[in-house]
C-alpha cells in the first residue's frame, strides 16, 4: 500500500473513531455545546480528508487530462470539478 492511501486510511480510522466518541456523548446525555465542539472538529477532518482526496486527483487525473490530446476529456474533467463544487456549495 502506498504511503498516501495508507495515510488516508489512518485519517478515515481516525474520524471513525472520533465519530464513535460522539455517538457515546449522545447516549450518555452530554452537554449539547460539547457534542457540536466535537462534530465541527469531525468536520474539519472531513474537509482536510476532501482536501488531500482533491489534490491528488489534481495532481493526477486533472494533470494528466489537461495535457492530453483529448477535448472531450479535458472537458470531462473540468466540468466533473465543476459539478462538485456546485454541489457541495448548496449544501
Amino acid at each position: 500500500m502506498n504511503t498516501d492511501k495508507h495515510q488516508l486510511l489512518n485519517r478515515l480510522k481516525t474520524i471513525e473513531g472520533h465519530v464513535r466518541g460522539v455517538q457515546r456523548m449522545v447516549e450518555d446525555d452530554a452537554y449539547c455545546v460539547d457534542i457540536i465542539k466535537q462534530t465541527q472538529a469531525i468536520q474539519r477532518a472531513l474537509d482536510k480528508f476532501n482536501s488531500l482526496i482533491l489534490a491528488g486527483h489534481l495532481n493526477g487525473c486533472v494533470t494528466t487530462a489537461i495535457r492530453g490530446e483529448d477535448p472531450q476529456e479535458r472537458e470531462r474533467v473540468v466540468s466533473e470539478l465543476l459539478q462538485v463544487f456546485e454541489t457541495t456549495s448548496n449544501l
